[in-house]
């Protein structure tokens, strides 16, 4: 693999073990590649606006600024980064706080190395990646909630409802391209639209939305 292609990750924790953990982990794959370390959320604000990663794993309860509004700051001077949070709260709001807020992954840290690594994969690929114990904290929140009305994808073509329901399986622009015989040009553009009628930030949020309105099943 050359160079080109290694996945720039910056790691935002404030625990100095963590990170060395990581990158020690890191150091050793062939296509992760860390350019930074920030012991804050404010640190790395700063930090991700200047190296410009790919994926910033991003601790939640950290001193100067906390995860969630160093995840909103991030990507609104680069919405291009994808960010992953790293932490050991498993409280839904902390879950939806984040993933709101523009994360596309959550891992707890108590996950392996190997898993955090597929979670860094996942996000620079376009998926979304989440816990398994995240995702079944979700897929309870969607079961207690009624069935939504259709008028809440209405604005949708029938086309653009396949493409969000294949989003909410966490499913990528190429492979919504391959399920649906489309180029992975033509999935993104369908995602772009799907975006802007309904009002959403990310693929991310679109792929909850997709969830929390029972287009797909919840994860089990």
């Amino acid at each position: 693999m050359n160079e080109t292609s290694r996945i720039r990750v910056l790691i935002v924790d404030d625990h100095a073990v963590v990170r060395t953990g990581l990158r020690t982990f890191f150091d050793l794959l062939p296509d992760i590649d860390v350019v930074g370390e920030a012991a804050d959320g404010s640190e790395g604000v700063a930090m991700a606006r200047r190296l410009e990663p790919d994926v910033v794993l991003m601790d939640l309860l950290m001193p100067n600024m906390d995860g969630i509004t160093a995840i909103g700051r991030i990507k609104a001077d680069r919405p291009e980064t994808e960010i992953v949070t790293m932490t050991s709260f498993i409280e839904e709001e902390k879950i939806t706080s984040a993933l709101e807020a523009g994360a596309s992954g959550y891992v707890l840290k108590d996950a392996d190395a190997d898993e955090v690594a597929a979670a860094v994969r996942s996000a620079f690929a376009g998926e979304v990646h989440l816990d398994p114990a995240v995702a079944r904290i979700l897929a309870q929140r969607m079961r207690q909630r009624p069935s939504p009305g259709d008028e809440l994808v209405e604005p949708l073509t029938e086309r653009e409802k396949d493409v969000l329901r294949l989003l909410g399986q966490g499913m990528s622009n190429k492979e919504i391209g391959a399920t649906l015989f489309i180029t992975e040009r033509t999935a993104r553009t369908y995602v772009s639209n799907i975006l802007g009628k309904l009002g959403l930030a990310s693929r991310t949020q679109a792929a909850l939305y997709a969830v929390e309105h029972k287009l797909v099943p919840g994860p089990g």
